[in-house]
């Protein structure tokens, strides 16, 4: 048997991991195959130090990087096993993956791994998901509380969220550091990085959605005045600490999270401005009870049917993320 993918395989499960969100689209992660393993580290180059000032977003998105590649090689017939942070004196090395061959390839493994190009961050308002209840329960099921606890906030909770959000964006407004970062990184594209115009909402859409971050809002008229108010489930993810592993693997839940709302049909965004700041931070979690420390929100829901999909956000490519040793 086969103790390693091809490289063939490889380069194809590394450019869908490549597909992953992270803050801004600035895709911090690096790929290294020596032959025998895949090694994941964060390039810190690709970090927005002022918006994510604890570096928990940097090490999130890589995270759903590693879920996405485990996604995508568990379609292609392969098993990875990541060890997190081998190296205790190289803090950018985030997991070294091994691997085993699978003993079958599941019809849920492909749909997950398909997923992973149709998903896409949606900022627009969403009617609330069918059939929640159901989905809610098999969600619970493959999330392993030791990745990420989830909570599903209530309709009561709505209000305390706008706030959370309405505080993030007054603490902003002064923050210079923190608007050059979301004007350089949004609006257009730089080397295959950042959100382009195509992707942002205007003012009035933004305001439909009282829980989503603060974004510079194209000059174009609002593209779907018909849409009424958000009606999304809000999710939580939260980790026992704050600590990098706890959090990569937050990350990797989010992954999950993500791909089967997408097999179900729904449409997702993720919320990480709720945590940014410790004020905002807090109220997430009184909000979720306990003293479990929330990394990340999303919303999930309906997109109305002929709502068009945008244009696929850039990525950089496959030779700017996998290096062969």
């Amino acid at each position: 048997m086969n103790t390693v993918p091809s490289g063939e395989i490889i380069e194809k499960a590394v450019q869908l991991a490549g597909r992953a969100p992270s803050l801004h689209n600035s895709q911090p992660w690096l790929w290294v195959f020596d032959g025998a393993t895949l090694q994941l580290f964060a390039v810190r180059e690709r970090s927005l130090p002022n918006t994510d000032s604890s570096g928990r977003q940097l090490i999130i998105g890589c995270g759903i990087a590693l879920g996405h590649l485990r996604a995508a090689l568990a379609a292609a017939g392969w098993r990875a096993e990541a060890d997190r942070f081998p190296d205790p004196n190289r803090h950018d090395h985030l997991a070294t993956v091994r691997f085993a061959e699978a003993q079958i390839v599941t019809d849920a493994d492909r749909d997950r791994a398909d997923a992973i190009r149709r998903r896409h961050t949606d900022r627009l308002p969403f009617a609330a998901p069918a059939n929640w209840d159901r989905f809610e329960v098999v969600l619970r099921s493959i999330i392993d509380p030791a990745f990420a606890m989830i909570s599903v906030l209530s309709e009561d909770s709505r209000p305390d969220l706008a706030r959370a959000s309405r505080l993030t964006a007054d603490l902003r407004r002064y923050d210079s550091g923190y608007q050059a970062e979301l004007h350089w990184w949004t609006g257009h594209v730089v080397g295959s990085t950042g959100i382009p115009a195509s992707a942002l909402t205007a003012a009035a859409e933004q305001e439909k959605v009282p829980v989503g971050r603060r974004m510079p809002a194209p000059a174009a008229a609002a593209r779907h005045t018909e849409e009424t108010a958000d009606h999304s489930v809000v999710v939580a993810l939260s980790t026992d600490t704050d600590g990098v592993e706890d959090v990569l693997r937050c990350g990797e839940a989010l992954s999950t999270v993500l791909l089967e709302s997408t097999v179900a049909g729904y449409a997702t965004c993720p919320l990480t401005h709720l945590t940014e700041y410790d004020r905002s931070r807090a109220i997430i979690r009184e909000l979720i009870g306990g003293t479990a420390q929330p990394q990340v929100l999303a919303r999930i829901g309906a997109a109305p049917a002929d709502r068009a999909a945008p244009e696929p956000t850039p990525r950089l490519p496959l030779s700017e993320i996998l290096r062969r040793q």
